[in-house]
């Protein structure tokens, strides 16, 4: 196996591999992607947070109600 590295932009999800490694690549390849920009995920809080669901005759707990349990 062997290593080759270059810097890319993917358009349309392809990567166009630079023609000076044409050659040296073959037909199968492992494709490891490292991304310079921080890409953060959203989850299901994240979305929750964003987006609350509203419920008729909720209120939240008060932080005095909160401790009162412990």
């Amino acid at each position: 196996m062997e290593a080759i590295e270059f810097k890319a932009k993917i358009k349309n999800g392809f990567i166009r591999i630079p023609e000076k490694f044409k050659q040296r690549t073959g037909s199968n390849v492992k494709v490891i992607i490292i991304s310079e920009q921080k890409v953060r995920q959203t989850d299901i809080i994240d979305k929750l947070l964003l987006n609350p669901i509203k419920s008729k005759g909720f209120s939240p707990f008060l932080r005095e109600e909160i401790y009162e349990r412990f």
